[in-house]
C-alpha cells in the first residue's frame, strides 16, 4: 500500500544531519528522494562505526528509501543536470547558506525559472532577514545562541550542549511541516513558492515556548524560565538499587502519589495543595519526592504505580532501548539486509498511517553515486552525454 506522500518527487541537495533526515521523513512517508551529493559526498559518510568507506553509522540513519546521484554543480554541465532534475520535481530543499546557492546558480530564481511550481526550501542557520543572515552555523553554534546551553547552566553549574543534535532535528521536523504545508496550499492554489527555516528562529520558538514565562507580558510580569524545569533537583530519582523517572504533575497526580506512597501527611501541606503552590515551591517538592523513592526498589515503585495515572518510567540507557517490550512488541526497530553493509537496525516511522502505511524499507541508503546514470538517463541525457559528464568530473558514478 502506497505512503500518503505518493507521487511528490523531492531533490534534496543536503548534508549532515538536518536535511539528509527530513529528506529521509518525507521519503519513509512514501515520496521520492533523489539525493544530490558532491563529489566528495556527504561528510556523514565518515561518521561512526562502518564496514567500507563512505558508508557510516551516521550516514546510514539518515538516508534510507532515497536514489543517489554525485553532480560538481561548480561545473556547469553539472549545475544544468541539477536543474534538469528540479525541472520534475515537486520540492527542492538544501542546508546551504543562501549566498551559496546565489552564487551556484542553484537559488530559487534560477529554480522557478524551470520549474514555476516548484516548492523551494531552504533550511540553514538564520533568516537571511537580518543581521546574521550569511553566518554558518552547526547544531552546537545554535544550542549556543538560542539559550539552550546556558539554561544548563542553571543546572550543571556551567553552560553545556544538550548531547543530542537537537537543533538539527528539530529544524528538520520543521522542514517537514513546511514543505507539508507549502504543497497543501501549491494543491489549492496552484502556486509555488520559496519557504525559508532557519534554525536560530526554529530554537528560539522551540526554547521559548515555555520559557517566554513571565515575559509574556509587555512590560514583563517576572523573568523568563519556567521554573519547574530550571531547578538542579529536576532529573531521575534514586532508587534502593537503581534510578526511577515519576511526575506527579497533576493534583491527580500527586494526590494518587501520596496516598499510594504511604504520605497522605503530605496532601495538607500548604506547599504542595495545587500544582501551582508544588511550581512555587519546586525545590522542596522534588526533595520530599526524592525522599519517598529512595525507600523501595525500582521494581517496586514500577509495580506500585503500574496502574495508575502518575506518569513513571524506568530509566533506560541508549543499549537497553535496543530491548524495550514495548518498542519490539509495536515494530518500532527494524531490521533489513543492505546489499553491501550486510543486516541493519533502524527506526520506524513514528507516525502511524493506518491507511496509507509509511514505509521505512523500499530503497536502502545508497553508495555515493550508486543512481548516477539511472537519474541522469531519467533527466534526457543519452549514454554518451552521460559518459562525457563522467570523463569530466561533473558527475560521477559508483563503481
Amino acid at each position: 500500500m502506497p505512503g500518503p506522500l505518493e507521487g511528490v518527487r523531492v531533490i534534496e541537495f543536503t548534508s549532515v544531519v538536518l536535511g539528509p533526515w527530513a529528506c529521509q521523513m518525507l521519503a519513509d512517508m512514501g515520496a521520492e528522494v533523489i539525493k544530490i551529493e558532491a563529489p566528495f559526498g556527504d561528510s556523514n559518510r565518515q561518521l561512526g562505526a562502518a564496514h567500507h568507506k563512505g558508508m557510516a553509522a551516521l550516514y546510514l540513519t539518515c538516508n534510507r528509501n532515497k536514489r543517489d546521484i554525485v553532480l560538481d554543480v561548480k561545473q556547469p554541465s553539472g549545475r544544468q543536470a541539477a536543474l534538469d532534475l528540479a525541472r520534475g520535481a515537486d520540492v527542492f530543499i538544501h542546508n546551504n547558506r543562501p549566498q551559496v546557492m546565489t552564487k551556484l546558480g542553484l537559488d530559487y530564481e534560477a529554480l522557478k525559472l524551470v520549474n514555476p511550481q516548484i516548492i523551494y526550501c531552504g533550511a540553514y542557520g538564520y533568516s537571511r532577514k537580518g543581521p546574521y543572515g550569511s553566518r554558518g552555523a552547526l547544531d552546537d553554534s545554535i544550542q549556543s545562541i538560542s539559550g539552550i546551553a546556558m539554561l544548563n547552566k542553571l543546572v550543571l553549574g556551567e553552560p553545556r550542549y544538550l548531547p543530542t543534535v537537537v537543533a538539527d532535528k528539530t529544524t528538520a521536523i520543521t522542514v517537514v511541516y513546511g514543505v507539508l504545508a507549502a504543497l497543501f496550499s501549491r494543491e489549492r492554489t496552484g502556486k509555488g513558492q520559496e519557504i525559508e527555516v532557519p534554525m536560530f528562529e526554529t530554537m528560539v520558538s522551540f526554547v521559548m515556548a515555555e520559557h517566554l514565562w513571565g515575559m509574556t507580558f509587555d512590560p514583563p510580569m517576572g523573568p523568563p524560565g519556567y521554573v519547574r524545569l530550571m531547578s538542579e533537583h529536576r532529573k531521575p530519582y534514586q532508587t534502593l538499587d537503581g534510578y526511577i523517572a515519576i511526575l506527579p504533575y497533576m493534583n491527580t497526580h500527586w494526590n494518587t502519589f501520596c496516598e499510594v506512597a504511604g504520605r497522605p501527611d503530605l496532601l495538607e501541606d500548604p506547599r504542595f495543595r495545587t500544582m501551582g503552590d508544588r511550581t512555587r515551591n519546586i525545590d522542596d517538592t522534588y526533595a520530599e519526592t526524592a525522599r519517598i523513592m529512595a525507600t523501595r526498589t525500582t521494581q517496586e515503585w514500577l509495580d506500585l504505580f503500574g496502574k495508575t495515572s502518575v506518569p513513571i518510567n524506568r530509566v533506560n540507557t541508549l543499549a537497553e532501548l535496543a530491548e524495550d517490550p514495548h518498542l519490539n512488541q509495536t515494530g518500532f526497530w527494524k531490521f533489513t539486509e543492505h546489499p553491501t553493509e550486510g543486516r541493519l537496525r533502524g527506526t520506524a516511522f513514528p507516525v502511524n498511517f493506518f491507511g496509507t502505511p509509511a514505509d521505512e524499507t523500499r530503497r536502502h541508503a545508497p553508495r555515493l553515486g550508486e543512481h548516477t546514470r539511472e537519474l541522469l538517463r531519467e533527466a534526457g541525457y543519452d549514454a554518451q552525454q552521460i559518459d562525457e559528464m563522467l570523463a569530466s568530473g561533473a558527475a560521477v558514478a559508483a563503481d
